[in-house]
């Protein structure tokens, strides 16, 4: 009979470079300027022969481009390739439309977000660079973005607990686990989340989940404006405009069978 496998089981071989590869190009997030071998070493927490030989790697197998001049580092062509077709298989080339037409219902901006470790990724929406097409990534835990994620989490998906440290960005800053895991119950409840200056002063936005079969938040759909703006009498207005909205982007967005 073959032997049960247990928690203490070494991993695969081979999975340890897997990983230190996949963290070697999660490096490049932060969209700054290129990165040489000690730059990544010392993000990886690696030795820069070990940084430069994972980057090579990754090089031969055009995960990333090396500067012929600088030797520093930038992410590939497959990885632009790899983004691009990701962003068309998930069906977000369609959800701007729809993005457009609720931000010109509510005089406010909207952003459609997804949940990546800690934070929220905005892929679609007023807060994605026209630029260079990238979006935020906004801290779980004080945005309305990010409460919506937690509340209604994928399987898989990491509590509140292992959020580390929550940083406070404004003076009402959730900051304690037991006081943000309060406040995912109430947003569970309401059916939304509010983000009220918690994240930046002068900054009010609500959230809503667009919901799977099965319940959980696959994309976060917001509106975001001023206090001034987006005030409590007219709180409900702007939910069943998005709402509606975050009904029409699971057409969108998610396969038939997966939908509620």
């Amino acid at each position: 009979m073959a032997e049960a496998v247990t928690a203490t089981q070494s991993p695969p071989a081979g999975a340890q470079a897997v990983q230190r590869a996949l963290g070697l190009l999660h490096c490049f997030h932060d969209n700054g300027p290129d990165l040489s071998a000690s730059d990544l070493a010392r993000r990886m927490g690696l030795s820069v022969s070990t940084a430069h030989r994972l980057a090579r790697t990754l090089v031969s197998a055009a995960f990333l481009e090396q500067d012929e001049h600088t030797a520093r580092y930038r992410l590939g062509p497959a990885v632009a390739e790899l983004g691009q077709l990701s962003f068309h298989q998930r069906g977000l080339h369609l959800a701007a439309p729809e993005l457009d037409l609720l931000s010109r219902r509510t005089g406010a901006a909207a952003d459609l977000a997804i949940r990546s470790g800690p934070h929220a990724v905005i892929l679609v929406g007023a807060s994605v660079r026209p630029d260079t097409g990238l979006g935020l990534r906004r801290p779980l835990h004080s945005t309305a973005l990010g409460k919506v994620l937690l509340a209604w989490p994928r399987p898989g998906d990491a509590g509140v607990a292992t959020l580390g440290p929550l940083a406070p960005f404004t003076d009402r800053t959730i900051t304690a686990p037991e006081r943000l895991a309060e406040e995912l119950a109430k947003v569970r409840t309401a059916g939304h989340a509010l983000n009220d200056g918690e994240s930046e002063t002068g900054v009010r936005t609500v959230a809503v989940p667009v919901l799977d079969g099965a319940g959980q938040a696959r994309f976060a759909l917001a509106v975001r404006s001023t206090p001034a703006h987006l005030t409590d009498e007219r709180l409900e207005w702007f939910l069943d405009h998005a709402r509606a909205c975050a009904g029409a982007l699971a057409v969108l967005l998610l396969p038939p069978d997966q939908r509620i």
